[in-house]
């Protein structure tokens, strides 16, 4: 039987309900008109993910609830499943609402709850302890959500256990983190052939705070191969045709085993509903299928740092962006990120030469700001820091300059870029890279100091990296080559570079890598061929800069484990490895 899926993949906003169920509402009407047979949503997609602490709010809770009675009167012949919080008096939960011909025919709780990496789900929802399958005619249908979908003995499994069912929809808000959709492309596969059945992925689409979500919605068929898959890193309607085997399965309840995390050994019941097919008889064109090509690795992270700086920002009030632009090559990244984000007429560069500055990364500046059509002030800062450096003159007698004086400078510019960000209602973007930040060399209160710092979670070699792409891409030399073979350096003191105060950044990167992303010890690490005493000054730097990281403005998330909600270390800690 030819069954008409379509998956609306939704940029959300967190408690926006009247614009979240304004698009629902605006893609029903789209689904209708392809005559599909039922019509997916992410996870949450109602009241945006992740709600946090929102979750608390009874009204919060009750208005999501609202907008769902809204969007039921829209499902006139198609089926609907939605994400959207539940409650029962005594908990709430996760879950996936089960639409058909203007009828709440059941409400889903999601079973496994993740509660790693970015996750906290089990602080805010119970788990589910029933599965169900919809009967639409002679068709079978299981609904799960997110991670149920990637054990093996979930709720897919005895959804699928008596072999009759058919299509597994499964409604996800998934965050990116590097070649993320290949992992799940892969798990979904997986799921399929072992349960010979369709499975359909809907994925969020959208940047909410540090998460980013890449979208890549997928149908697989029951061998396991890619039949669909919508756009990465944008919203997409993808509307399938798929031939579903008629099945027999009996009605009321039976218990079936699935592995539940919170309860080891847990049941979980299989409940199955009949109904009327919508539309029964009815003919339809066919649809082609569209397969989006998967992007490459540079192109899914530089799409993962402009999607997530552009909703940062809009979804937050914020149209235009400040930043300041030193002639190096981190500032000369996020300056490309910010335009093709926001605009070039939304975009503001600030200069900020010292006496350290040197003539190269000035006309680096104005070429970069040039190329990119950007607005560039230019506020140069020795006069400043003379003031400040005589005004603290007789409170330093007797002691020699340090990186005090260094910080200072760093510390002007901070002030300097906020001036402006308040004057004019720009957000200051922040430039500093992860490899900075894991070491702590950035100044609090200076170059930390910004709304949003976009490649917080982009380690220095990634940086040059993306550059190259960049101007790859751009088919021209955008940012200098002087830029990309400089060596890097703070210019807050004469002939400055930054590996006068950590090790090169082909060293640093791996073994920051293996020991925050991969937790690693000093020993391990050793053993990989690096020298100990320089790993063990890496890690002490990176345990010492927990207080700096903890003040940090929010950033982009792009790797498997990011600072923040990925890593969280206590402050006050004499714990050494």
């Amino acid at each position: 039987m030819k069954f008409r899926i379509a998956l609306a993949q939704i940029n959300s906003i967190v408690g926006d309900f009247e614009g979240n169920s304004r698009k629902v509402i605006e893609l029903l009407k789209k689904a209708r008109e392809l005559k599909a047979d039922l019509l997916a949503f992410p996870e949450l997609s109602l009241c945006g993910y992740p709600p946090e602490d929102l979750v608390f709010r009874t009204e919060f809770v009750k208005e999501n609830l609202r907008a769902l009675k809204k969007v039921i009167s829209f499902t006139k012949n198609i089926s609907l499943v939605i994400g959207l919080l539940h409650y029962d008096r005594a908990h709430t939960y996760n879950a996936a609402a089960f639409i058909h011909n203007r009828k709440l025919v059941d409400i889903y709780h999601k079973i496994f709850l993740p509660n790693y990496s970015v996750f906290d789900e089990k602080r805010y929802f119970q788990p589910g302890a029933t599965c169900s399958v919809y009967q639409i005619g002679d068709i079978n249908i299981g609904v799960n959500i997110c991670e149920d979908i990637w054990y093996q003995d979930g709720p897919s499994r005895v959804q699928t256990g008596d072999g009759n069912t058919s299509l597994i929809i499964n409604i996800s808000a998934s965050p990116y983190y590097v070649q993320k959709l290949n992992e799940r492309q892969r798990m979904l596969s997986t799921r399929a052939r072992e349960n010979n059945t369709y499975v359909a992925y809907v994925n969020l689409v959208g940047g909410q705070d540090e998460l980013v979500f890449d979208g890549g919605s997928m149908v697989i068929d029951p061998s396991g191969r890619l039949i669909a898959r919508a756009r990465e890193f944008a919203e997409d309607f993808l509307a399938v045709d798929i031939d579903l085997q008629p099945s027999r399965i009996s009605s009321g309840k039976k218990p079936q085993q699935v592995t539940n995390e919170l309860s080891h050994q847990g049941r979980c019941w299989l409940k199955t509903f009949r109904l009327k097919p919508a539309r029964p008889g009815r003919s339809k064109p066919a649809v082609k299928s569209l397969i989006n090509k998967k992007m490459s690795l540079f192109d899914e992270i530089y799409s993962a740092l402009v999607l997530g700086t552009r909703d940062y920002l809009h979804k937050n009030g914020f149209q235009k962006g400040v930043l300041g632009l030193s002639g190096g090559i981190d500032s000369a990244l996020v300056a490309a990120i910010a335009v093709d984000a926001l605009g070039k007429d939304n975009v503001t560069a600030i200069t900020m030469p010292s006496r350290y500055s040197s003539l190269e990364t000035q006309q680096d500046s104005e070429t970069i700001a040039r190329n990119l059509g950007i607005e560039l002030l230019k506020i140069p800062i020795d006069d400043i820091f003379q003031a400040y450096l005589s005004q603290l003159k007789e409170h330093f007698i007797g002691r020699p300059e340090d990186i005090t004086e260094e910080n200072l400078q760093a510390r002007i510019r901070g002030n300097l870029l906020m001036a402006i960000s308040n004057k004019f209602g720009r957000l200051v973007l922040g430039t500093g890279n992860k490899s900075e930040m894991s070491v702590g060399y950035c100044t609090l209160y200076g170059d930390m100091a910004s709304g949003f710092a976009i490649i917080k979670d982009v380690p220095k070699i990634l940086v040059s990296k993306l550059v190259k792409y960049y101007n790859q891409k751009s088919g021209r030399p955008i940012i200098p080559p002087s830029v990309i073979k400089r060596s890097p350096s703070a210019e807050l003191k004469p002939n400055q570079k930054d590996e006068d105060s950590i090790p090169p950044y082909a060293m640093l990167d791996p073994v920051l890598k293996a020991y925050i992303e991969n937790n690693k010890t000093v020993a391990e690490i050793v053993k990989m061929g690096y020298n100990n005493k320089t790993v063990r000054k890496v890690v002490s730097l990176v345990n010492g800069s927990e207080y700096k990281r903890r003040q940090a403005p929010p950033g982009v998330k792009i790797t498997r484990l990011a600072f923040g909600r990925d890593r969280r270390i206590p402050i006050t800690n004499k714990f050494q490895q």
